[in-house]
């Protein structure tokens, strides 16, 4: 049975990852990707998105009307648009980062709600506030910082942060809006009966993704490495010991094709949804793995100081959404590295202008 799908910040990269592969996956959907094109890079999506039969609609998700082009009889909205900066708005200017992650998402809702349509919420493991995060008891290896056994904090163990991790306080004003959002989509599944899911992403990357220091390291460490720039370990005392679980696009794109198929069983639910314990990776080893794959070694600068929303480790446990849909990351961080690889490789001359 054809669908009709939008997918918001659909030229970005979550987003028209996703927009290609529903359509390239089931032919007969009608897939809409709705972006303003305002984050650099994007441009390169679009002749990707109409080769493989997206219906691109240049808009904003802040302009209510901008949802009016599309037919009133949506199945699902895919909420994958966002100012994802973690640094966005501490200049003192939110204006733009809530406009876009909350008012943007009120918009996406009602529009949902108008076609009593599906809404799937890309939101961030952001959500959980920085001093809890900073609290969690840790060890220190080698190569890494790790999570250890012992742990006093709810929702934490040895497999990671969980969704009954603790949610009071601060957490930077990107994931504040993103928890706002939240809210009132649990609101909106109540009192308005429209069918949702929320899942609360780790470090997302593949192909694709215009990685920068505070959006998309991975893409950010094996392009400085590609083109021998140099690079910082910040903060923690400037060892590169820092962790985060990262997830390849690829698997997220499967936990979502599923949701979309199976609505019934997940709607109202909150997923963690990342990489885990076993596809986590710290800054000192991810240049250990840039090194060995590009042959390339590079300067890498030590600042000790912390930055303003850091922090030390997050490990995604993501043992809920694994028994509700039975889904797993497959690519391991050695894949994922040298998938990023061969992708700056091939489209090099397009890349550069972007990531070099």
């Amino acid at each position: 049975m054809s669908k009709k799908i939008v997918i918001t910040g659909g030229a970005g990269f979550v987003g028209s990852s996703l927009a290609i592969y529903l359509k390239t996956t089931y032919s007969s959907y009608q897939i809409y990707a709705l972006d303003n094109l305002k984050r650099k890079g994007a441009h390169l999506n679009l002749h990707r998105l109409a080769d493989n039969g997206v219906i691109f609609v240049h808009g904003d998700i802040r302009n209510k009307e901008d949802f009016e082009s599309f037919p009133q009889d949506i199945d699902f909205v895919i909420e994958a648009s966002a100012e994802p900066s973690i640094l966005a708005g501490m200049d003192g200017t939110p204006d733009y980062l809530i406009n876009t992650n909350l008012v943007g998402t009120i918009n996406c809702l009602n529009f949902a709600k108008k076609c009593k349509a599906g809404f799937i919420f890309l939101s961030t493991s952001r959500v959980y506030p920085i001093k809890k995060i900073e609290e969690i008891a840790y060890i220190e290896q080698n190569t890494r910082f790790a999570l250890a056994n012992k742990q006093q904090l709810p929702g934490i163990s040895s497999l990671g942060i969980n969704e009954n991790f603790p949610l009071d306080g601060y957490r930077s004003l990107y994931g504040a809006t993103k928890l706002a959002s939240e809210l009132l989509i649990q609101e909106y599944n109540h009192f308005y009966n429209l069918p949702t899911v929320i899942n609360r992403c780790g470090v997302l990357t593949g192909p694709w993704q215009m990685g920068k220091v505070d959006q998309g390291v991975v893409v950010l460490w094996m392009a400085k490495h590609f083109w021998k720039q140099k690079l910082a370990y910040l903060g923690y005392e400037g060892t590169g010991k820092q962790v985060r679980d990262v997830l390849h696009i690829a698997d997220l794109l499967q936990l979502i094709d599923y949701q979309l198929h199976n609505f019934h069983l997940i709607n109202g639910e909150i997923f963690n949804v990342g990489g885990g314990e076993q596809v986590s990776v710290s800054l000192l080893e991810l240049t250990g793995f840039a090194q060995a794959i590009t042959g390339n070694k590079i300067p890498v600068d030590q600042v000790k100081e912390n930055r303003q929303a850091d922090i030390r480790i997050y490990i995604t446990d993501h043992s809920k959404v694994t028994k509700v849909t039975g889904w797993q990351p497959q690519y391991t961080v050695e894949q994922i590295v040298e998938d990023i690889y061969n992708w700056i490789k091939d489209y090099k001359h397009q890349l550069e202008t972007v990531l070099k």
